[in-house]
């Protein structure tokens, strides 16, 4: 499937040159044939969060957050996306968690979550590189049929 897939670097320290995360995230998806991609870089606040969130769920099938997911006192990325989602997908971050505990034991940090928004799919990452690479990996098959599925019949703009 031809997917539109959307980007969010969700960080008050970093900027396009300096994002590491959301170039990551882009180079990992393209592991798995996406080649549309849009970006946005954010500060960690709820409102800036959701209104990425929203903008890019309107023309995207898929949106990935990087950052904000840990337990600092900033890390508000969940708490902004949870509201906007119609349905969960837990079971999406229980993989990614699962998986990135073979690499290290601080995948369970993350309090990121996954669910569909606007017809779209919505995946919080932690804003690590690596994390962001073996998050992707640890669902990246499933990508295809989860689109699939959400989109036949309704695509964002059309564009199926």
């Amino acid at each position: 499937m031809a997917a539109r897939i959307g980007i969010i670097t969700v960080s008050d320290s970093r900027n396009p040159s300096t994002d590491q995360s959301g170039p990551m995230a882009r180079a990992t998806l393209e592991e798995f044939g996406y080649k549309d991609f849009d970006y946005r870089l954010v500060q960690d606040e709820v409102d800036q969060i959701q209104a990425a969130i929203l903008e890019l769920c309107a023309t995207c099938h898929a949106v990935f957050t990087t950052g904000g997911t840990g337990f600092a006192p900033r890390d508000v990325t969940p708490e902004a996306t949870a509201p906007l989602l119609e349905k969960r997908a837990d079971s999406l971050c229980e993989l990614m968690r699962q998986r990135g505990a073979a690499h290290t034991e601080f995948s369970h940090l993350s309090r990121g979550i996954a669910g569909v928004c606007h017809g779209a799919l919505v995946v919080n990452l932690p804003g690590s590189p690596k994390a962001v690479l073996q998050g992707i990996r640890a669902i990246g098959k499933l990508l295809d049929p989860i689109l699939t599925n959400l989109h036949e019949g309704h695509c964002p703009a059309n564009e199926c």
